[in-house]
């Protein structure tokens, strides 16, 4: 049976692990998979998975990983085949769905938004935005704030999930085609790189502190909000909540500066209640605080290095950026990929170890950015776009 509207099969729904293992085994024979979730998180720290939508050839289907019963071994063994590509849109949550899951990451990974910007489709395109500007289609996203937790789920919570993955085939025949024929494929490759690195998605604890931009040079106070941060960060794991439903980042603040050693004084902190303090959760809080109050002077940690106070000409960053702007627009090149705001600064002040002056980014702007920065380079407006120009400098 196909779906005669958009001309794909339609989905079909799987809630049995045989099921499941026919469908993996067939799926595995195809050159690609289109891979999508649905999933809910808003009361715990670990995604809730409520289903996975597959696409293939000429399977579409719609996995039940809530049904009861269901073993999803055979998606993980799916998911390690290296000779089948796991296509993904903003694949960032569903691989970190699958890490929890199985402990590793998929093997052979597409993202088709990295890809989109490669490509020239602007900056983390959406996934409704790309399949109009690839395929002239429409995504429905009424369904978007659905319960997927919630059972039965209707035929119209069906059709849109699995919408997800029909029209990403088309999506993602169409951008590697674009890429072979740009010769830009191994620039998306580079840019995938770190979704196969497990730490993308496992944040160190003995960091979370770093993240809380706390206004101050003390360091005994910055060793207590590197230890309550951890702990929270390791709390929220362990009960399977939000870091922010366990501890507010403001009440972490707080508890640095004044340092609470009984539970009386940690229930005084604003957004901490008397049953947390009183509890176990309280105990090990106050007990983080002991352990940053007992380190040695030597082991405390020290302020994030702040800029040396030089500030780039508010000027030159503005051509800069307007050399970026006109060689992306000439390339079909995302600027965010290639510099950020930061990177302008740091080419403004001269520095030359940055990634914007190497591989791929050099030959598309570094090269140019350089040439402008020594005078080498101007620009110009010709027929309503920037020109560039390169001078000959007197010897």
């Amino acid at each position: 049976m196909r779906d005669s509207a958009a001309g794909f099969p339609a989905p079909r729904i799987v809630s049995s692990t045989a099921d499941l293992a026919q469908l993996c085994d067939l799926l595995k024979r195809e050159p690609f998979v289109t891979i999508d979730t649905e999933f809910v998180r808003e009361k715990t720290y670990w995604p809730e998975l409520c289903l996975v939508q597959l696409g293939g050839t000429r399977d579409v289907a719609v996995v039940d990983t809530l049904a009861p019963g269901i073993d999803l071994a055979p998606l993980a063994t799916l998911l390690d085949d290296a000779a089948c590509i796991k296509v993904f849109h903003a694949a960032r949550q569903d691989l970190e769905i699958f890490l929890h899951l199985f402990d590793r990451l998929p093997q052979s990974i597409f993202d088709t938004q990295i890809a989109a910007m490669v490509a020239g489709y602007g900056d983390q395109i959406g996934y409704d935005a790309l399949v109009n500007a690839v395929t002239g289609g429409t995504i429905d996203k009424t369904h978007r704030f659905s319960d997927w937790s919630a059972r039965p789920l209707s035929a119209a919570q069906i059709a849109y999930a699995a919408a997800d993955v029909t029209h990403l085939r088309t999506v993602y025949v169409s951008l590697r085609a674009e890429l072979e024929k740009q010769d830009r494929l191994h620039w998306a490759d580079a840019e995938q790189a770190i979704l196969t690195d497990p730490t993308t998605f496992r944040p160190d604890p003995r960091r979370m502190w770093e993240r809380l931009k706390a206004r101050t040079n003390n360091r005994r106070m910055l060793a207590v909000l590197r230890e309550v941060a951890a702990w929270r960060e390791m709390e929220a794991q362990r009960l399977d909540l939000p870091r922010q439903r366990l501890v507010r980042d403001e009440s972490l603040l707080e508890i640095a500066a004044v340092q609470p050693a009984t539970p009386d004084a940690l229930a005084r902190v604003r957004g901490v209640t008397r049953g947390f303090a009183d509890g176990a959760s309280g105990e090990g809080l106050l007990a983080a605080v002991r352990v940053a109050l007992a380190l040695p002077d030597g082991e405390l940690p020290r302020p994030p290095r702040k800029p040396d106070g030089a500030k780039p000409s508010a000027a030159l960053v503005a051509m800069l950026r307007v050399l970026l702007a006109a060689k992306c627009e000439q390339n079909r090149v995302a600027p965010k990929l290639v510099a950020t705001g930061e990177d302008l600064d740091k080419l403004a002040l001269g520095e030359t170890d940055l990634d914007v002056l190497q591989g791929w980014r050099k030959a598309v702007f570094g090269d140019d950015a350089l040439a402008l920065l020594r005078g080498e380079l101007s620009m110009s407006v010709a027929d309503r776009n920037v020109r560039l120009v390169r001078v000959e400098k007197d010897v």
